[in-house]
């Protein structure tokens, strides 16, 4: 059982998440990630995700996220642009298909069901 807890998210220790190949539309970027909470049966996330600058496709899962620091511009196929930066939040909808322009190195709190 995982008891409550807090951490300090801004220096939360995260570790790297390779990006595929194909994601990658243009730079460099690099994510690091930690998934601090996971329901017993695996449909419930709760983490921390950062992604350096660069433009990178994604399909989302049902995810609701706060930014903490950083800024993007998040373009969903079909729907709206969204600009985010530190005190935004955001929700993306499962199966969204994403391009993020990543403007400044973005640190996100998440929570994902699936």
């Amino acid at each position: 059982m995982i008891h409550s807890f807090a951490l300090h998210v801004p220096d939360a220790d995260l570790v790297p998440e390779p990006l595929d190949a194909a994601q990658i539309v243009s730079g460099s970027p690099e994510v690091t990630g930690k998934v601090v909470w996971e329901s017993e049966d695996g449909r419930q996330v709760r983490g921390i995700w950062q992604i350096t600058p660069g433009v990178v496709t994604d399909t989302e899962a049902d995810e609701m996220f706060v930014v903490l620091s950083g800024s993007a511009t998040v373009e969903v196929e079909d729907g709206p642009t969204l600009h985010v930066g530190p005190g935004d939040m955001a929700v993306l909808r499962e199966g969204d298909r994403t391009t993020w322009t990543v403007h400044e190195t973005l640190r996100k709190v998440y929570a994902i069901n699936l």
